[in-house]
Order: C-alpha cells, then sequence, then structure tokens
C-alpha cells in the first residue's frame, strides 16, 4: 500500500485521495474525482478504495489536487479483474426444524408497535427458544404454524416471517426469535376477513406455545465486510430484517457481542409508510442516528403527509428518484449492497426510479440489476 506517511500530527489534517474508476468494475467508469477525509480515516478509506476497485492516483496534503504518492498501476497493466464472486453462505442454517416436526416455542411478549392514530395493526412478537437447536442469522426467515384447522380439516399451511431480530435476540442472550407481523384484513363478497396466521400471531398471549419451522433463506444475508455499503429499501413490515441488520450494526448490546464484526460502512435505510404513527422502531433508529450519524442515514416516506415533486402522494420510489445521484454512486462501488423487502407491489415503482436514474447515466437498468443480482448486491424479499 503506497499511503504517504503524514508529516504533521492532529487527526483534523485533512487529506486528498486522487482516484479513477475504470470500466473492469461492474459498472462503467466515471472519470477522474478527488476524496477528501481525515487524516485519521486515511488507512482505512485507502484500504476500502482498494477493494472496490477503483484506480488511486494518488494522496495528497489538504486540498490540494496534485498527486504525492506513486499512482498505482494502470488497468492495462493488471492482470483481468473478475466480479467479485456472490458468498456461497454454506455455514448458514436452513431447515432445522421441518413442517412434520415443528420446534415448539413460546410466546415471551407480544405488543403494538404502532402510534396512536396509525392505520391498521402492527405487533412485535418475540418467542423463546430454549430447549431446542433453533438457531439463525440476520435476514432469514421462520415459518408459523398457527393453531387449528383449515377448511379441509388438516392443519394450517405453513406461513412465512421474515426474523427481526438478530441471531443474539432482543435479549442479547441467544434463545429469542422476534417477528414483526402486521394482521392481514381483506374484503369478500361485502364481509371483513382476518388472515389466519398473522391473525393468530397478533393475538396469542404470553406464554401461548406457538409451531415454528426453518430457519430458510440466504437471499437477504449481510455480508461479511464490515466496511460495506448497505442500501434498504423497506415498506410496512418489511422493515423486519432491516431492523435486524441495523441492531447488528448498531446497537449497543450487539456490538459488545460481535468483536469481530464491528461496522464502519454506510447504512442507509429507505423506509415507506402511510402515516407518521405508523413508523416502525422509531426511537431504535433515532437512537442510531445519534450515536453513528458518519454511518447511519434514514429517509422516509410517508404516504399519506409528504407531496413528491409532482404534488402527488410522497412513496419509496420517489426518495429513491431523489437521491439518484448518491445510490449510483454507492453502486459503483463493489462493497455496495441493496435490500429491498416489503409487499410485491413496491418493485414496479422501485424497477422504474433506478431504470430513469440509470438511464440518465447512459446505463440500461435492465441489464445492471441482473449483474448486480449474480455479484450477490441485489437482494429482494418481496411478498
Amino acid at each position: 500500500m503506497h499511503v504517504l506517511s503524514a508529516a504533521s500530527s492532529g487527526s483534523s489534517q485533512i487529506m486528498t485521495i486522487t482516484l479513477q474508476e475504470f470500466s473492469g468494475s461492474s459498472v462503467p467508469a466515471a472519470g477522474i474525482r478527488r476524496l477528501a477525509v481525515p487524516l485519521s480515516q486515511l488507512q482505512s478509506t485507502y484500504a476500502r478504495l482498494l477493494r472496490s476497485g477503483v484506480r488511486i492516483l494518488g494522496v495528497s496534503n489538504g486540498l490540494s489536487s496534485t498527486a504525492a504518492v506513486k499512482p498505482e498501476p494502470s488497468p492495462a497493466a493488471r492482470p483481468a479483474r473478475k466480479a467479485p464472486a456472490k458468498p456461497a453462505h454454506g455455514d448458514v442454517p436452513v431447515n432445522l426444524y421441518k413442517p412434520k416436526a415443528p420446534f415448539v416455542g413460546k410466546v415471551i411478549s407480544n405488543g403494538s408497535l404502532l402510534k396512536e392514530g396509525a392505520i391498521g395493526r402492527v405487533n412485535h412478537v418475540t418467542m423463546d427458544l430454549s430447549g431446542g437447536d433453533l438457531r439463525y442469522v440476520e435476514g432469514q426467515s421462520i415459518g408459523i404454524i398457527p393453531d387449528g384447522l383449515a377448511d379441509n380439516g388438516k392443519p394450517h399451511k405453513i406461513r412465512l416471517y421474515s426474523i427481526a431480530s438478530t441471531r443474539h435476540g432482543d435479549n442479547l442472550a441467544g434463545h429469542t426469535v422476534s417477528l414483526c407481523v402486521r394482521q392481514l384484513q381483506y374484503e369478500k363478497d361485502g364481509e371483513l376477513v382476518n388472515g389466519v396466521c398473522s391473525t393468530f400471531l397478533c393475538d396469542v398471549p404470553p406464554g401461548a406455545p406457538v409451531r415454528i419451522t426453518g430457519p430458510v433463506g440466504k437471499e437477504m444475508l449481510l455480508p461479511d465486510d464490515e466496511d460495506a455499503n448497505v442500501i434498504m429499501l423497506a415498506t410496512g413490515t418489511g422493515i423486519a430484517p432491516m431492523r435486524a441488520y441495523l441492531r447488528r450494526m448498531f446497537d449497543p448490546g450487539e456490538r459488545a457481542k460481535n468483536p469481530h464484526y464491528a461496522f464502519r460502512g454506510k447504512a442507509w435505510l429507505f423506509m415507506g409508510v402511510p402515516t407518521t404513527p405508523n413508523l416502525l422502531y422509531e426511537e431504535e433508529f433515532q437512537s442510531y442516528l445519534s450515536a453513528y450519524p458518519d454511518n447511519f442515514r434514514y429517509t422516509k416516506a410517508i404516504s399519506r403527509e409528504q407531496k413528491n415533486g409532482e404534488g402527488g402522494r410522497m412513496y419509496i420510489q420517489h426518495r429513491v428518484a431523489e437521491h439518484a445521484d448518491e445510490i449510483f454512486d454507492l453502486i459503483k462501488l463493489d462493497a455496495t449492497h441493496l435490500y429491498m423487502c416489503g409487499l410485491r407491489g413496491m418493485e414496479p415503482g422501485i424497477d422504474e426510479a433506478m431504470a430513469t436514474a440509470a438511464a440518465d447515466r447512459g446505463l440500461e437498468w435492465k441489464t445492471l440489476r441482473p449483474q448486480l443480482k449474480k455479484a450477490g448486491r441485489w437482494h429482494v424479499e418481496t411478498y
């Protein structure tokens, strides 16, 4: 690493890294640019940029544009750079408990996540996993078999729910799992129908048994890279895996539990809800903003209270369009991952916003998205 040793002391000194992105990356080049960083962050920033695949032209004192170190070899002099391999995640637990032999957990707590004036019903349900071997990691789901029988007289089929807790559980003791559950309600033949499993979970009291299967899923797992950039797009209870990610990154107890994982990258949450009282886990997220303002960013789309640029309701895709420049600057870096979770209806709007933003930069989203997916950087779980 050809980093210049600083002559001056004091972490307030500013250094300039001159860099150039090149076509070997998963996104076309964007020319030469300069990045000003405090001296105290020079080593970590330099290492992160090297991993991202950019060409570092030099490092200089202050805000000068003159390179002060020997430049990196040109792309032509380097071996052909392969796209990063998608992680195999072979050590992730899957299907430890199956529908014919589920684990029977016990409800510890069950309470509303909504504030007064919210629309609908959303609960945080925590269950005890003691006495079994039901292990999971952030980004996975578990299956729930509701009590009772279906109309055909057979047991209800399992319903999958994204896990809202870290592997250590909300109590950090390692033997609980939490879900974020919205009660499904719809009209049929003029009558209000309640979803079977969501109503069961919203109503189940502390102490009651719950049949659990899984865990399942490797699509939504976090990267191991502590310097990764994580962009999260969530609507409603799609916040569940994002809440688990953010707890792992920023919760004080979690950080103490994870000596080999100290997140230093950028986490950016886009959250879509109909009203302010429908914001979920708001107190937790605000505490992370206060403690880690340089690492966590939180952008809200509150559809019934905010207006988009055209005067209509503000949805998450409008926020994505507003911040397209910053999002695509991050996408150029191989260390950036994007996660989307929520109702399937959010996908077309996000795709349209990304396609428009990509086209403005001479890119095709329909080509770029599969590339990101293949590299394990585009993660989607909708329902």
